[in-house]
């Protein structure tokens, strides 16, 4: 009688399984895929679990081994597959990640809309953020310097500029989040949950004008005052979020504007005359910074052509309206912000092309069609890019600093290697030829 029980339950558990299995792998998916055709949304026929990963993973290994011609029109290369379906199906179409289907959105006022409600379109699913391990204990002045004992001698160095460019905004972002260099800002993450943060809280001994003396401080006040706050892993979580975001995006934005001016002279010595103008001799400042109106054109354009983030994906929980369709649960949204960026439509017949100009008048006025709504370096949103202000004038400053010393021209050896690792570093580096001004 036991055993009947037993055999009982382990069927009925095993139909379960089944049943979920199969609603998991085949059932649900072409359920959804009858749903976007009839939404007139096209894409391949819905293949058992893979879906369409296999011919995504062959076209991003055979883009990743090979070198590009160089050329701002990037989209095939970064996104080969992406821009594979939507140039096969059209902008109304789709593609299977695994067993999920992914809609492509590239009509600016959707993806705002998606964007201003982060709610109904959340992240799929946590995205892990990799610790940042950058060597170095450089800062703007030192890597100039290294740059100028290179070129002493000749007065001209072929110089892979990228990890220089990569180790100078680590540090930056390490003093600026933890009021430290480098190497003790790595420290503090080792520590991150040691007593020692719990004892510095408790004695208030958190002043300190840096982000995380900001942030301890103020989450301090908040707890007194209404006995709600942030706990320490949401303190830690922030500081790693503004880390990671402030050194990557801005090393990229940094080392693809050289590349950029290099390919480009006439952009690196209007440039150049204006850093001139408003700084001459002298140190930068801040309220320079804010007159350098050219720098600012082309690090937009250069954040157009080659942005930190090329896609971001939002999912729903339940079924949600974006514009006029009724989205099902159980779809993904994939925001390709690389294509937007290159849409001949949105941007005009010159989209692919380096144009600072563009953004004389503001990003307002930048586009052809779509406002500012097409221009999406950091997303947008409630949950904007925490770090783009600060990005942006690491960016003015380091390019400043440059101009103010240094000529610089692609190398004979440079080959052109935009590859999406997260952000969009240039996957062989950045070979440039240096010349001390």
């Amino acid at each position: 009688m036991v055993s009947k029980v037993v055999i009982a339950i382990v069927v009925a558990i095993g139909v379960m399984i089944v049943r979920k299995v199969l609603n998991w792998a085949w059932l649900k998916p072409k359920k959804l895929e009858k749903w976007l055709r009839d939404e007139g949304y096209k894409g391949n026929s819905y293949k058992v679990v893979v879906g369409d990963m296999e011919e995504l993973s062959t076209m991003m290994m055979e883009a990743k081994s090979k070198a590009m011609p160089i050329t701002h029109d990037i989209t095939s290369h970064v996104l080969p597959f992406d821009h594979h379906i939507i140039s096969k199906y059209g902008k109304r179409s789709f593609m299977w990640f695994g067993p999920t289907p992914r809609i492509y959105i590239t009509d600016p006022e959707l993806i705002k809309e998606i964007l201003w409600r982060p709610n109904e379109f959340q992240k799929p699913h946590p995205e892990p953020i990799r610790d940042s391990i950058i060597a170095g204990l450089l800062a703007s002045e030192d890597m100039n310097d290294k740059w100028q004992l290179l070129t002493a001698e000749t007065g001209v160095m072929e110089v892979d500029v990228w990890p220089f460019i990569d180790n100078l905004a680590g540090d930056i972002i390490s003093r600026t989040a933890f009021g430290s260099c480098y190497e003790e800002g790595r420290k503090i993450f080792r520590i991150q949950k040691e007593q020692t943060y719990l004892k510095a809280i408790d004695i208030g001994e958190h002043g300190d004008n840096d982000l995380l003396g900001i942030l301890l401080e103020s989450n301090s006040k908040e707890i007194e005052e209404d006995g709600i706050g942030m706990s320490m892993e949401d303190v830690i979580e922030e500081c790693k979020l503004f880390y990671l975001a402030g050194s990557e995006t801005t090393s990229n934005l940094i080392v693809w504007t050289m590349v950029c001016l290099s390919l480009h002279q006439e952009w690196q010595i209007r440039a150049r005359q204006e850093v001139q103008q408003v700084f001459g001799t002298e140190e930068l400042n801040f309220d320079g910074l804010k007159h350098l109106k050219i720098v600012t054109m082309i690090l937009n354009e250069v954040l157009r052509l080659y942005p930190p983030a090329v896609m971001v994906t939002r999912a729903t929980s339940k079924e949600t309206k974006l514009g006029n369709m009724m989205i099902p649960s159980g779809v993904h949204i994939t925001i390709p912000i690389i294509y937007v960026h290159h849409d001949r439509e949105i941007w005009g017949e010159d989209a692919t092309e380096f144009k600072p100009e563009r953004f004389s008048e503001g990003v307002a006025n930048a586009t052809k069609t779509g406002g500012p709504s097409a221009f999406l370096p950091f997303t947008s949103g409630p949950r904007v890019c925490i770090g783009q202000n600060f990005a942006m004038i690491e960016a003015k400053t380091a390019i400043a600093k440059i101009l103010q010393r240094f000529s610089f021209q692609l190398s004979p050896s440079y080959t052109h290697s935009p590859f999406p690792v997260f952000t969009l570093p240039p996957r062989f580096g950045a070979h440039l030829i240096l010349r001390s001004i």
